[in-house]
């Protein structure tokens, strides 16, 4: 069961930092090149569709599998192994606590704006920069999580 849970941390780890990865270095540049209107209505639309179930799995599983795996027999893992499931899980909480206090208050700032008559380039402006940050966190935490994870798994091999 523990070699079980691992592989599905591992597994829904990398899901999650692809995901992080692809947006930090594909998506954001690509939005980047947009006009503040185009920007703004842009990522108004993503942050709606983003949280589905299937991400939102991915999203909880990135913490619940290393923890599950915590909590059961270690099945012969070594002391180093544990440690490495430890801190890729400790990685993975503190790109949920970046996400939880950067990105999604500036996602919805960015949606609560869509009501009012500021201007899209005030917006972009009050969004872009900050967000982009909390994002390069978020996706060298998780990036960090998945190598670890995937470390503690290859030793058990």
């Amino acid at each position: 069961m523990a070699a079980l849970l691992l592989a599905l941390a591992v597994v829904s780890t990398g899901l999650y930092a692809g995901f992080m990865l692809i947006f930090h270095t594909g998506v954001m540049p690509a939005l980047a090149r947009l006009s503040d209107e185009e920007f703004v209505r842009a990522v108004r639309r993503i942050n709606e569709y983003v949280p589905r179930p299937v991400f939102l799995l991915v999203f909880l599983g990135v913490v619940a599998f290393p923890a599950a795996a915590l909590a059961v027999p270690t099945g012969g893992r070594t002391d180093l192994q544990k440690w490495l499931v430890v801190a890729g899980l400790v990685c993975a909480v503190a790109n949920h606590l970046v996400t939880m206090g950067g990105n999604i208050p500036l996602n919805t700032a960015l949606a609560a704006a869509e009501s009012t008559d500021e201007p899209p380039a005030a917006v972009r402006a009050a969004f872009e920069k900050r967000w982009n940050g909390f994002h390069r966190v978020r996706t060298l935490l998780i990036v960090a999580s998945f190598g670890l994870l995937t470390a503690s798994a290859v030793g058990t091999a």
